[in-house]
């Protein structure tokens, strides 16, 4: 077996015990069956918001664990495809053989990125808002890009998404959005997207051509379920409706029936028009306020802890977590790794797996924000 091999079954058996380590595997099988034996108890949706937290936590030891043996038998299988194909003399195989085990590798890393989701609400579904920043047209542009890459990485990762609210752009883009993401870990990738996008690139609304910069925010909120109990006195809120804007029904633009609710003693904003009734965007929109009002406790207990926070700051130039340059050259960087990519079609198209699970890794060891100089 080849040097470079030998290293890549090395990394992916360290992957392998640091896994078992985090899982506690043998307190987690143990657990496993219990939880599978409770699920057939016919007593046990006597109390639904019992029973769905263990079947979210049977879920999620089912996903650690199956994930954890299919990895070790992959492993098995390619080492003694490799040592056949040695015995044989058939190359073929061999390289087979070795370009699975890179690809086992690669996913033994991401389930380790996985494992950092150990956060209070990682596993939720998740709020993200996207706002233009000053500079008109070419702002809200911007956003709608963003709007579009984060829908794009949703739909790839197999969630679902719900567009909540949306202003359009007096003549392009649009000033803001809301997306709901649903499935499992949501939040707990998206969370260290929050933070101000820069974009550089020749505007297709210059006609002379000339390069501009351009800045949007993302905001990344959990939704929570009725079990965690956010209190909100009604009279520190303020209550506006309006007519939504935006593709709809027949009913948008019509009636008043998308809501904002502002929450004074925080200045927290939220709003809702995805469904054609007050009533059901009003409820939305509380439901939207709870979660807002809980990621920021869950924020200030990151920031006691010393762990990096996502912050909602200016939107411009010194705040931004990631550039992407168009023009001269193709490149993204973030600023907080120091990862790159030379092909920022592809991340506009959704690829933001190797950005988020480095955010991750370094999230989960404290680093600080800006550790790496902004492109020119």
């Amino acid at each position: 077996m080849r040097a470079e091999i030998e290293n890549i079954v090395d990394e992916i058996k360290q992957a392998i015990s640091l896994l078992r380590r985090h899982l506690d595997w043998d307190q987690a099988v143990r657990r496993l069956d219990w939880l599978n034996n409770k699920a057939e108890d016919p007593n046990l949706w006597n109390d639904a918001q019992e029973a769905q937290k263990l079947m979210r936590e049977r879920q999620q030891l089912d996903e650690g664990i199956n994930g954890v043996k299919a990895i070790e038998q992959q492993l098995k299988d390619n080492i003694e495809l490799i040592e056949l194909g040695e015995e044989e003399g058939d190359a073929s195989i061999v390289k087979e053989a070795e370009d699975a085990l890179k690809a086992v590798r690669t996913e033994a890393a991401r389930k380790q990125v996985e494992a950092m989701l150990s956060g209070e609400a990682d596993g939720n579904d998740t709020y993200l808002e996207v706002h233009s920043g000053a500079g008109g047209t070419e702002s809200q542009d911007w956003a709608n890009m963003l709007l579009r890459m984060y829908t794009r990485w949703a739909e790839r990762s197999g969630y679902k998404v719900e567009l909540l609210e949306i202003h359009d752009g007096e003549e392009a883009g649009i000033k803001s959005a809301t997306l709901l993401v649903k499935g499992h870990n949501a939040y707990g990738w998206l969370k260290t997207e929050s933070g101000v996008h820069r974009l550089v690139r020749i505007s297709p609304y210059d006609s002379n051509a000339r390069r501009h910069t351009s800045f949007s925010s993302i905001w990344v909120y959990p939704v929570i379920d009725d079990s965690i109990n956010i209190e909100i006195n009604e009279s520190d809120c303020r209550i506006d409706t309006y007519r939504s804007s935006g593709a709809g029904g027949q009913h948008v633009n019509t009636t008043d029936s998308a809501v904002r609710i502002t929450h004074i003693p925080s200045g927290i904003v939220v709003a809702c028009q995805q469904e054609r009734s007050q009533h059901k965007n009003r409820a939305k929109a509380w439901d939207m306020l709870r979660a807002r009002l809980y990621e920021a406790e869950l924020k200030k207990r990151e920031e006691a802890a010393n762990a990096e926070a996502a912050s909602k700051s200016d939107i411009g130039w010194g705040h931004q977590i990631r550039s992407y340059v168009l023009q001269p050259y193709q490149l993204v960087k973030d600023l907080r790794t120091g990862v790159e990519s030379t092909a920022p079609s592809d991340v506009l198209d959704g690829e933001l797996n190797e950005f988020m699970e480095a955010a991750l890794a370094h999230r989960v060891n404290g680093g600080a924000d800006a550790v790496t100089d902004d492109l020119n």
